[in-house]
C-alpha cells in the first residue's frame, strides 16, 4: 500500500477536526466531540486517481454540507464505494446524499444520522379545555423550541411507545420557552384520545445554509445499487428516486436509533426514524427492487411506487390539452395510460407529439380548485400551471378532469421481497405499477392499509396495475384494510372492472386486523386463493368502498366491480 495514500485520510480528518473546533460555537447541545471529515473531497481525490473501488475509513465523522447537500455523487460509472464501518453524521437538517446520472454505481455499508435531528421530541404537559392547544415540554438532547417546525406532529403512548392516534395538523407551533412549545390545533376536540403525559414528535430544522429535502435522493440513474445502508433520520423521505432505471436496494435499514446505540445523551429514547416515507419511487422506467429491507417508525408510507398523472382539460379528435402535474414527462412514442373522469380506463394509446400549449387559463384554474385533490398540489406555483398539446395515434373523447400518464414511467417490473415494514402512521406498501411482485414481506402495525394497489387522483399519482402478484406476505395488527386493490375516478366513484388487470393474491396470512382482510375493486382477471385469516375484527365504520357499493356484510374477502378468475374463495 502507498504510505502517503494510506495516511492522507487521517491527516485530512485531523486538520478538519481542528478547523471544526474553532467553530465549536455551532456545536449542538449535548453533542459529542467528533472529527469533521471532508467526505466530498476524499471521494473526489480517489475518483480522480482512477479508483473503481473506494474504501472509506472506519469511524464516526461529522460532515458539513455544501450547497445544501452533505455528499454528491454525479456522473459516475462502474464505481463501488465501500463504507463498511463509516458513519456519516450530517450537521444540518438538509440532504445527506445525492446520486444523479450515475450508471452501475454501488454504495455499500454507509450509516447516516443527523445531529441535530430533523425532529424534536417531548411530552404533553397540558391542554386547553377543548384540546385546541397542546402544551409540550421538549426533552433534553433534542432540538430546542426555536427549531420546532409545523411538520408531522405525531402523538405516542408512553407505555407502548407506539402511535396513540392519527396525525394532528397544527395551524401553528409557538415558542413558549427554551424547551416549551404551544401547539395550536384548530380541529382539536375535548374527546380526542391524547392525554397529558403522552409523548410527541414534530419536525425540526437547523439549516443555516439552506435546506434540501430527503436523506438520499437518486435521479436519472441506471443500475444503481444501495446495499446495507442504515438510515436513522431524514427531514422528509428516506430514499427518494425519480426517473431511474433498475435501482436495487438490498438490506437497507430504516429504524429509530436505540438509546444504547445513540451517540447523543437524550432524556428519552427516539420515537421516530424518518419524518415521512421510507422508500419512494416515481417515474422509474424499470421499477426498483427492494430486497430484505427494513423500515419502521417513520412518519408516512414504507414504500410508494408510482408515476405522474397529468390532467386532461379538453380533447378534440386526436388532440388533447393537458395540464402537467409538474414537468411534462410524456415523450413522443411513449405508450400512455388514459382514464376518464368517471374512472373508466380506455385502451392505452401512443403519444405521437407533445408540444407546449401555453399556461393554465382562468376557467381551468377554477375547475382544478373544485377537485378532490391535495390542497398543496392545487395551490403550488409550479404544479398544474403549464399546458401541453398531446397528439395521440387515435381519436378519443375525454371529459375535463380525465388523466393521462406515460405508461412506461410508473415503475413497471418492480419487486418488494422479504422486507419488514411497520409501526408507521400510513400505508405499508403502496404500488401503482405493473408486472411486479410483492412477496414474502412482513408488515406489522401499519395504521392504514398494509398493502395498497391503487392510483391516487388526490396526489395525481399514476397508474393502474396489471400482471401483479401479491403472495406469501404476513400482515399483523393493521389499522386499515390489510390488502386493498381499488380504483376510483376523479369524480370519487369506484371505477368499473378493467382499471386493474390480472391481479393475483395468494398465500398471504392476515392476523389481528380488521375485516375485510382483502378488498378488491375495479379488476378483471382476479385470482384470490390460499390466504389465511386469523382473529379479524369488525371495524367501527365500514370501508368507504363498501358503503359506495351498498354492501353491509363483512366476509374476509370482498369484491366490488370485479371480473374474477375461477377458483376465488
Amino acid at each position: 500500500m502507498n504510505f502517503h495514500r494510506a495516511l492522507w485520510p487521517t491527516l485530512l480528518v485531523a486538520s478538519l477536526f481542528f478547523q471544526w473546533r474553532a467553530d465549536a460555537g455551532a456545536e449542538p447541545t449535548n453533542s459529542p466531540v467528533l472529527p469533521v471529515f471532508d467526505l466530498q473531497g476524499f471521494l473526489a481525490q480517489e475518483i480522480q486517481a482512477g479508483k473503481r473501488e473506494i474504501i472509506l475509513p472506519h469511524g464516526r465523522y461529522r460532515v458539513i454540507p455544501r450547497d445544501r447537500q452533505h455528499l454528491v455523487l454525479r456522473d459516475l460509472k462502474d464505481i463501488e464505494i465501500v463504507a463498511d464501518g463509516f458513519e456519516m453524521i450530517c450537521t444540518e437538517t438538509t440532504r445527506a446524499l445525492t446520486i444523479s446520472r450515475c450508471t452501475n454505481l454501488t454504495v455499500r455499508g454507509l450509516v447516516i444520522d443527523y445531529d441535530p435531528l430533523p425532529f424534536t421530541q417531548g411530552r404533553i404537559v397540558g391542554f386547553a379545555e377543548d384540546k385546541h392547544i397542546h402544551e409540550v415540554e421538549l426533552f433534553a438532547g433534542y432540538p430546542a423550541a426555536d427549531q420546532a417546525r409545523n411538520f408531522k406532529y405525531e402523538i405516542f403512548r408512553p407505555d407502548t411507545r407506539t402511535l396513540r392516534c392519527d396525525d394532528r395538523y397544527p395551524s401553528k407551533i409557538e415558542v413558549a420557552g427554551p424547551r416549551r412549545v404551544r401547539v395550536q390545533l384548530p380541529n382539536g376536540r375535548a374527546s380526542d384520545p391524547e392525554q397529558v403525559g403522552d409523548l410527541v414528535v414534530m419536525g425540526a430544522e437547523y439549516a443555516p445554509h439552506g435546506s434540501a429535502a430527503h436523506a438520499v435522493e437518486c435521479s436519472h440513474n441506471v443500475n444503481v445499487r444501495l446495499e446495507n445502508i442504515r438510515l436513522f433520520a431524514a427531514n422528509c423521505f428516506g430514499f427518494l428516486e425519480y426517473e431511474c432505471d433498475g435501482s436495487v436496494y438490498l438490506n437497507c435499514q430504516i429504524d429509530r436509533r436505540s438509546a444504547a446505540d445513540d451517540f447523543v445523551k437524550r432524556a428519552d429514547p427516539r420515537l421516530r426514524s424518518l419524518d415521512a416515507d421510507a422508500f419512494h419511487s416515481t417515474g422509474a422506467s424499470k421499477g426498483p427492487a427492494y430486497i430484505k429491507c427494513t423500515a419502521r417508525f417513520m412518519g408516512d408510507d414504507a414504500v410508494n411506487i408510482h408515476g405522474d398523472y397529468h390532467l386532461i382539460m379538453a380533447s378534440q379528435g386526436r388532440e388533447l390539452r393537458v395540464l402537467a402535474k409538474d414537468s411534462m414527462n410524456i415523450q413522443p412514442g411513449d405508450p400512455v395510460e388514459l382514464v376518464r373522469y368517471d374512472g373508466v380506463r380506455v385502451p392505452d394509446a401512443t403519444a405521437v407529439s407533445v408540444v407546449s400549449d401555453g399556461a393554465i387559463r382562468a376557467d381551468e384554474r377554477a375547475f382544478v380548485a373544485r377537485q378532490n385533490m391535495d390542497a398543496g398540489l392545487k395551490a403550488a406555483k409550479t404544479s398544474l400551471t403549464k399546458a401541453w398539446k398531446i397528439t395521440l395515434d387515435r381519436a378519443e373523447n375525454f371529459p375535463t378532469g380525465s388523466v393521462i400518464c406515460a405508461a412506461n414511467r410508473i415503475g413497471n417490473g418492480f419487486a418488494v421481497k422479504d422486507c419488514q415494514f411497520g409501526f408507521n402512521r400510513s400505508r405499508g406498501i403502496i404500488s401503482k405499477a405493473s408486472h411486479g411482485e410483492i412477496n414474502g414481506n412482513q408488515l406489522a402495525g401499519s395504521r392504514m392499509a398494509a398493502i395498497l394497489v391503487s392510483p391516487e387522483y388526490w396526489w395525481l399519482e399514476a397508474g393502474s396495475s396489471s400482471d401483479l402478484k401479491i403472495s406469501g406476505n404476513r400482515i399483523t395488527d393493521c389499522g386499515g384494510i390489510p390488502i386493498c386493490v381499488e380504483a376510483a375516478g376523479g369524480n370519487g366513484r369506484l371505477a368499473p372492472a378493467g382499471a386493474h388487470r390480472d391481479i393475483s393474491i395468494t398465500g398471504n396470512t392476515i392476523q389481528n386486523s380488521f375485516l375485510p382482510g382483502i378488498l378488491v375493486t375495479s379488476t378483471t382477471g382476479l385470482t384470490v386463493n390460499g390466504n389465511q385469516f386469523d382473529r379479524l375484527a369488525t371495524p367501527a365504520v365500514l370501508p368507504h368502498q363498501m358503503r359506495q357499493a351498498g354492501l353491509k356484510d363483512l366476509p374476509p374477502v370482498v369484491q366490488i366491480n370485479c371480473d374474477a378468475a375461477p377458483g376465488i374463495r
